[in-house]
């Protein structure tokens, strides 16, 4: 049996967290097994990925990892001291440091949008905890970057759905629960949104 470790980069991570825990959702990083059942949700031939809240890169280094370009990967990340971490981390990589519910605008001031939408985006925002009024904002800039038939796909430590109800209903959105990854710390389950219809 696979010993449960710590994920690379958890001692940064955790200093962002305990500077300020409303900011950064999670105490470590998410580990190799949910970064990998993040991957394999991706719709069939995605090439083109947008990535909220990067962390220390722990989804980064998967997405490049199954086949992503760098020049077809964004990375958005709020944290200045972990925006600049996956800036060394990924020179290859575009790193954006803002606000996911800028996303729209911050992905094409960027020129990633130039080159068409995106496929699909993996978030690592803590939607848990977030207000509607925040999950409805970042939903709206995110699917306006997303292809028709694109995915967004969330990741939470909770034992429901991230979204709230009312807020998927009102955006026209499908819920769909994936992979449950029992070895990360904590515990996490795949969702992954799509427009309905």
């Amino acid at each position: 049996m696979r010993r449960l470790t710590l994920p690379k980069g958890s001692w940064t991570f955790f200093r962002q967290w305990l500077r300020n825990p409303a900011r950064t959702a999670a105490v470590t990083p998410s580990g190799r097994d949910l970064a990998a059942a993040m991957v394999a949700a991706l719709p069939a031939g995605a090439r083109r990925v947008i990535e909220l809240g990067g962390g220390t890169g722990a989804i980064t280094r998967a997405l490049l990892a199954g086949g992503i370009l760098g020049r077809e990967l964004l990375v958005l990340e709020l944290n200045e001291e972990l925006h600049a971490h996956l800036r060394a981390r990924f020179p290859q990589v575009r790193i954006v440091l803002g606000d996911a519910r800028d996303l729209e605008q911050l992905a094409g001031d960027d020129g990633y949008l130039a080159d068409g939408q995106a496929d699909a985006i993996v978030s690592g925002l803590g939607f848990l905890s977030m207000p509607r009024a925040a999950q409805r904002e970042i939903l709206r800039a995110a699917f306006a970057c997303l292809r028709e038939g694109g995915r967004f796909l969330q990741f939470t430590y909770g034992p429901q759905s991230p979204l709230a109800a009312d807020v998927a209903e009102e955006l026209g959105l499908e819920v769909e629960r994936g992979e449950f990854v029992l070895l990360n710390v904590p515990p996490a389950t795949v969702y992954v949104l799509s427009r309905r219809g």
